[in-house]
């Protein structure tokens, strides 16, 4: 799912379908370095939130959950960060992520969310290296998730399913991850998170 509503200066397709790719001699853009100390947590709830660019979640798209048209459910509040996808080709493609930053905003995540909007997905960035489990609890959109290191190298990826009881299956993550990305069940292909990607959150926001 591209996120076509801000402008990007890039040139043909990311991966398989969606996104930009640069030629990689051109420029790069470096991201910034995450060091700062804090406890990680133990147990993250899949389905996050800065101040600077949110997305407005109040446009009035509908999804349908069986023959029923709903009002589509959209992040709130999230900031949005522009992100550098290095495939293992060298090519690059620029995507755009909202943002989860805290242990409040990875808690919250994605649940009872129908439709990520604009965005190409949601980040999850930790200040320090972690291992835990992701879970689905009142999330409703089944999703992919891909795990990325300090360095910013592909780690594992995988597909999760929507849970709305009191009992959902935890998902157990690689080993020191440094950051985590959803997105709608198999979108990751489309914006080349995969085996052998980079990925760099710039914390620009999107723009629209």
């Amino acid at each position: 799912m591209r996120s076509a509503w801000w402008s990007v200066l890039l040139l043909s397709a990311c991966a398989s379908g969606s996104g930009s790719a640069t030629d990689p001699s051109a420029p790069a853009v470096a991201a910034p370095t995450v060091t700062q100390p804090a406890a990680a947590d133990t147990t993250v709830p899949s389905t996050g939130s800065s101040t600077a660019g949110t997305v407005d979640t109040t446009a009035p798209d509908t999804t349908s959950v069986g023959d029923v048209t709903e009002p589509a459910v959209r992040p709130e509040g999230f900031a949005t960060t522009q992100a550098v996808v290095t495939n293992a080709d060298g090519t690059t493609c620029e995507i755009c992520l909202l943002l989860a930053d805290d242990s409040a905003q990875r808690a919250r995540g994605l649940m009872f969310v129908t439709d990520v909007g604009p965005a190409d997905g949601m980040a999850f960035r930790y200040q320090d290296p972690h291992t835990g489990t992701f879970w689905m609890k009142n999330t409703v959109l089944p999703l992919s998730i891909a795990f990325f290191d300090p360095d910013g190298s592909f780690l594992e990826a995988f597909d999760m399913e929507p849970c709305t009881t009191d009992s959902c299956q935890k998902y157990a993550t690689p080993r020191s991850f440094l950051v985590a990305v959803e997105v709608p069940q198999g979108d990751l292909d489309d914006v080349g998170l995969v085996a052998g990607s980079n990925l760099e959150l710039l914390d620009i926001p999107c723009s629209g």
